[in-house]
């Protein structure tokens, strides 16, 4: 059995099961594991600081050593670069960590980056700009607009504002503004095999959301979100492993990519459960057999979430 670390498991309890099942001993770290339902989940679990604290990678490569961790799988945005730039040293302590390189990292945490790489590659993007482009040309985009943080996750700090009259004053944090899109939402979720070749694309409709994370979701199988996920990889060809990215379909514009993350989603337990396992995938990578990744999955599966509980002591 390969001890895998999922880090910040959080309520992953469905990404630590799918590595269990793939043949892992699953560790989980979290700043409070004993209030993590993903760590409790986990085979073992361990406390960590904050991602951004100067001591969280000490404390990484500490648990990789202590269990011989040979795969670290990130899971929010904001240890990505963490990660990123501290891979070759955890690769020495024994452990891949699943990210890819910190220059795809740094485009896709920045989001109006995002959009200007995107838009370079010719890829349907939203108009965007800055807070300080929109105040100067209010008019540029239309209104509504729809903001959100440069740096954002999680749905943090979004809004929708129908007129420069009601836009605030200020904000706590840059922000970038692209006019409001009107249509069906979707993730797609895709695997970039260790060569740099997209094996797998599988897009799901956002039917209801909670909390950023798509909570009643089905899998649609479309040729023109496929020609997406293969723009976004000619435009970030450094991109390894599992990522996922948001289209809104709207009814005037088309199909517009609205961001990138190069982590698993959320939604990641319906492609899993449609036949894209992801998870098994990396741990055949891991013990360098061919990944088996292929485009075969189930269409019109759909996932309805639900609340479940933990409990301890």
């Amino acid at each position: 059995m390969t001890p895998v670390l999922v880090s910040s498991a959080g309520r992953r309890g469905a990404l630590v099961r799918a590595f269990r099942d793939a043949g892992a001993v699953v560790h989980g770290c979290d700043m409070q594991p004993e209030l993590s339902s993903g760590c409790m989940l986990a085979d073992h679990a361990h406390q960590v600081p904050r991602c951004t604290a100067p001591d969280f990678i000490d404390r990484i490569e500490d648990i990789v050593r202590a269990n011989g961790i040979r795969l670290i799988v990130p899971t929010i945005d904001t240890e990505l670069m963490a990660y990123a730039e501290a891979a070759p040293r955890l690769a020495a302590a024994g452990a891949y960590v699943h990210v890819s390189p910190p220059e795809v990292i740094a485009v896709v945490r920045d989001k109006t980056r995002t959009m200007e790489v995107l838009a370079a590659a010719d890829l349907p993007v939203p108009d965007t700009c800055s807070e300080a482009e929109l105040r100067a040309e209010p008019d540029r985009l239309g209104w509504p607009v729809f903001g959100k943080p440069v740096g954002g996750s999680a749905s943090r700090g979004l809004g929708s504002y129908d007129s420069f009259a009601v836009l605030p004053d200020s904000f706590p944090e840059p922000m970038m503004f692209q006019p409001v899109l009107k249509g069906p939402e979707y993730t797609v979720n895709i695997f970039v095999d260790r060569a740099g070749q997209l094996q797998t694309v599988v897009p799901h409709l956002r039917i209801q959301t909670r909390a950023g994370e798509v909570e009643k979701g089905r899998t649609t199988r479309r040729a023109d979100l496929r020609a997406l996920a293969e723009g976004i990889v000619r435009a970030l060809p450094q991109a390894r492993g599992v990522l996922c990215f948001q289209v809104i379909d709207d009814a005037a514009r088309g199909p517009r990519i609205i961001e990138i993350n190069a982590r698993f989603g959320g939604g990641y337990p319906l492609a899993h459960h449609a036949g894209a396992h992801f998870a098994d995938w990396l741990m055949a990578e891991l013990a360098g057999r061919p990944s088996g990744a292929s485009d075969d999955w189930r269409d019109g599966v759909t996932m309805l979430r639900y609340d479940d509980a933990v409990f301890t002591g």
